[in-house]
């Protein structure tokens, strides 16, 4: 027997004394206090999952048992196609708000969807790794400013910009798209561009192959591969401009009255609410409550509507 034979007979009867070592009852035992944690771990993150379900149902219970007697002792008709908000003369119309809150979130929409998707698609398919590291971080630190410094700089900049080149006082709906419009670009950007980045590259490669472009193939397979990404990063925008207050408050002018041109001072409904809940009370309050009851209704019916065209679009 050669001197390599007998070095490895040591070895290779330690190994085997190791393994003989577990018993089945033993091994048996590990199998079940791991299927145990797993379980735990399991029961954790399903309770995770209930904590979201249970925090939405507990608002949505509070806002509607506040905000519900109001708008029966109002009037729902008075109360969301009524044009005059008085509380000292009991009168409680928020039609002016919800259509300022429409035109001012379909305005930053209109604005701020198409830079965002442009900018993504700049990012994820034409930039160099360069400019990428340099505008990515940019992006991203504007989801890290403060509403209230987004209202200043309007109330400072914007305001100012359009009471001189425009006419009227600034404040104004003009001011409050702009502003919304710039504040949801960092999440119109950031998650198109994940999803633009997570098309597979056999998608582009095979569509260059066929003879497409590069602007062919962004716009007729990568976007349409990545629609669900994007109309996600469209709902998670529609709800940061509809729910923004602080920002908004600085530069709308705060008028509770229809405007008749984008350049008048109008007031939201998030503004509205922040604005008096502090020293509401009685009838006037509970309006204050039915106003977000209106606001989480119109939220929710954007969403279910825009979840009903991405599901009917993968449908199709």
């Amino acid at each position: 027997m050669s001197l390599n034979n007998k070095m490895s007979e040591p070895a290779v009867s330690v190994g085997l004394n190791n393994i003989s070592t577990a018993s089945p009852a033993q091994n048996a035992g590990k199998k079940k206090a791991k299927a145990v944690i797993e379980r735990i771990i399991e029961y954790f993150f399903f309770l995770c999952a209930c904590m979201a379900i249970v925090s939405v149902a507990v608002i949505t219970i509070y806002i509607f048992a506040k905000g519900s007697p109001a708008i029966i002792k109002i009037g729902i008709t008075d109360f969301i196609f009524g044009t005059k908000w008085k509380p000292l003369e009991r009168e409680f119309g928020i039609f002016p708000m919800v259509v300022t809150s429409i035109l001012g979130t379909g305005g930053a929409i209109a604005v701020g969807v198409p830079i965002g998707l442009f900018t993504a698609i700049f990012l994820a398919e034409m930039a160099p790794n360069w400019v990428v590291r340099v505008f990515k971080p940019a992006v991203e630190l504007l989801a890290g400013i403060p509403s209230v410094v987004y209202g200043f700089f309007g109330l400072v900049v914007i305001v100012p910009l359009i009471g001189e080149h425009l006419g009227g006082p600034g404040n104004s709906l003009l001011a409050v798209i702009i502003i919304l419009s710039i504040m949801i670009l960092p999440t119109i950007v950031s998650i198109s561009e994940t999803s633009i980045r997570a098309v597979p590259r056999n998608y582009k490669e095979g569509s260059l192959a066929l003879g497409a472009s590069h602007i062919q193939t962004i716009f007729k397979v990568i976007l349409p591969a990545a629609r669900s990404g994007i109309m996600a990063a469209v709902v998670l925008g529609i709800g940061r401009a509809i729910g923004e207050t602080m920002a908004v408050i600085l530069v709308a002018g705060n008028s509770p009255f229809l405007p008749k041109s984008i350049l008048d001072p109008v007031r939201t409904l998030t503004a509205n609410i922040a604005m008096e809940m502090g020293y509401a009370f009685g009838l006037h309050r509970d309006a204050l409550f039915a106003t977000g009851v209106i606001l989480f209704i119109f939220i929710m019916a954007i969403n279910i509507i825009l979840n009903l065209i991405v599901n009917k679009r993968k449908g199709a």
